[in-house]
């Protein structure tokens, strides 16, 4: 929904990658290698380089902690490209797979948070310290989401945002103005700076639950988006 207004640099680690990912293929998992072989066929060889990236990333990250974990998914996918469904796949509102995500080169903030959550789940980070916000961007007076993890259930979350590259604490977001937020299993109305209220089970949103099912199916939708245009 909103342009992405700034990239961080890469981590020393990130930039590693690039030059690693051949390598680090070989190590690779045989469903990650599934994965590329599929993004390949549907989206071309750039794009399977990007999903290469991220799963070395991936396999890299294991070992580090939850934290740490953060900052390198934050950044990776703070570099893709920010552009608006329809631009990218000719529809007002579409939530993208990972895959998808890395196959077009592009997309919105519902992409960009979504690929971040599927990452840290794949890593190992719980869901409940996870939940996938829809917010008001106040400087903007748009709609947006982010990714908020809690360290422990009463901490205070960290935002990982692709307008405000900066993983800070969501006391120091008063720009955003929370709506409602998510995660696999619950959906919570947000109520003034609290945890929020309990609305039911998440999959009364049908985006997220078309999204949960594509992801699960490997749906590879083609964008409109021109090859080349991403980067």
């Amino acid at each position: 929904m909103l342009r992405h207004i700034a990239l961080r640099p890469l981590l020393k680690v990130l930039a590693c990658l690039c030059l690693l990912a051949p390598m680090l293929l070989v190590a690779l998992e045989q469903d990650a290698q599934k994965l590329i072989a599929l993004v390949r066929d549907n989206y071309g060889e750039s794009a399977a380089q990007r999903v290469t990236q991220w799963q070395a990333l991936l396999e890299q990250s294991k070992t580090e902690s939850e934290l740490t974990q953060l900052t390198l998914v934050n950044d990776f996918f703070n570099q893709m490209q920010w552009l608006e469904d329809q631009t990218v796949w000719g529809k007002n509102d579409y939530w993208a797979t990972p895959s998808e995500f890395l196959g077009a080169g592009a997309g919105d903030c519902e992409d960009f948070s979504i690929a971040k959550y599927y990452s840290l789940r794949k890593l190992g980070v719980d869901d409940e310290k996870m939940r996938l916000i829809y917010v008001k961007a106040l400087d903007y007076q748009q709609f947006h989401m982010v990714l908020a993890y809690y360290e422990t259930p009463s901490s205070v979350p960290v935002i990982l945002d692709n307008i405000n590259p900066q993983i800070l604490p969501a006391t120091k977001r008063n720009d955003l103005a929370p709506v409602y937020s998510f995660n696999a299993q619950h959906l919570w109305l947000v109520k003034e700076q609290g945890r929020g209220e309990l609305a039911g089970k998440s999959d009364r949103l049908k985006l997220w639950t078309e999204l949960r099912e594509g992801w699960q199916a490997q749906r590879m939708r083609q964008p409109i988006l021109k090859q080349g245009t991403a980067q």
